[in-house]
């Protein structure tokens, strides 16, 4: 597969987004997971995600397990920055946000040991902590690569000017968002400062969480327990207008002879030579299906039909719930 650049770092133009795995989406069972980790490898996919959060914790856990033998041939992305309840029966929740020098040490740590690995390639923070300066967040990080326990800093859902502030300390080597197109906000801002610093952007959630390949039509689609039931977007009445914006896209990648999701990912991959989606899969033939996109290149035409078929102004409902406190900062 095609390679493209993080900063330091080399990875295939398509990366593994391992979340749904063991986090809301209603996970599966560990041997599945593994059994497409693997089959991603071998389809030339370098580059896996995950964050101390999903879970919690269980998802770093599964890619540990996953990637045992195989460290060689991957490049590791996770993500520090809460702070979680005490365990009860078993599971932890999210109290608040934590990115705390001390704090970032400890995550460090702890992320190494449930990967099972010696050092991160790249180590995000996964929110903007309100109360800690990112100048001494990016301080703790960037002693961790001196120390060679990380490789390279990255950002989640930060803002332009955070990102610059971050920067100012010690290169960013990638800044993650949900981008997809239905979720055009980066390009106000935070795509033109990455390209202006040199800086890589990974799209999460490129294929609308499903919704943009037609993977979701209706509520039917989703697990009682997948927290897409309580995003706006996937209201019963949102999703009826916008499974009509994935209508669009079908008919148009049967004229192109791809499937939507395909043709999603093209779009996305064509916005930039450093942007790495990182698309969500639980499922063997999703993934075969998405890997070939990017192989797949598209017009200045094509290009342009894809956007008309989803305009940001027909997508009906936000991002996240309002007041939601974690996922609202951004």
């Amino acid at each position: 597969m095609e390679q493209r650049h993080l900063g330091p770092l080399s990875v295939s133009a398509i990366g593994l987004g391992c979340m749904g795995m063991s986090h809301a989406y209603g996970g599966q069972p560990e041997a599945a997971s593994i059994e497409v980790i693997h089959r991603a490898i071998d389809l030339g996919v370098t580059f896996f995600d995950t964050a101390e959060v999903y879970g919690p914790f269980e998802n770093e856990i599964l890619l540990g397990r996953a990637l045992r033998g195989r460290r060689d041939k991957v490049v590791i992305a996770t993500k520090f920055g809460f702070r979680f309840t005490p365990k009860e029966n078993g599971v932890s929740s999210v109290l608040g946000f934590d990115s705390r020098p001390e704090h970032v040490r400890d995550v460090a740590e702890a992320s190494l040991k449930r990967l099972g690995i010696d050092h991160i390639d790249l180590f995000y923070q996964h929110r903007v902590d309100p109360d800690v300066p990112v100048e001494d967040t990016v301080g703790a990080l960037a002693d961790l690569v001196k120390e060679g326990k990380i490789r390279a800093i990255g950002l989640s859902e930060a803002p332009a000017e955070i990102i610059r502030r971050a920067h100012a300390i010690h290169p960013v080597a990638a800044v993650q968002s949900e981008y997809s197109l239905w979720t055009r906000d980066p390009e106000a801002a935070v795509l033109p400062t990455c390209t202006e610093l040199g800086i890589g952007f990974v799209p999460f959630s490129p294929l609308g969480r499903g919704l943009l390949s037609g993977a979701v039509r209706n509520g039917g689609d989703l697990s009682e327990n997948d927290f897409r039931k309580t995003l706006p977007r996937f209201s019963e009445e949102n999703l009826a207008a916008n499974v009509v914006l994935a209508d669009a896209l079908a008919r148009l990648a049967e004229a192109k002879g791809c499937t939507s999701a395909q043709l999603v990912l093209a779009w996305v991959l064509a916005q930039g030579r450093a942007i790495v989606p990182i698309p969500g899969v639980r499922k063997l033939a999703h993934l075969e299906d998405n890997v070939k996109a990017a192989a797949l290149r598209l017009s200045a035409e094509d290009l342009a039909a894809v956007e008309a078929a989803v305009p940001v102004s027909a997508v009906h409902g936000g991002r996240y719930p309002e007041g939601d406190p974690i996922n609202q900062r951004r």
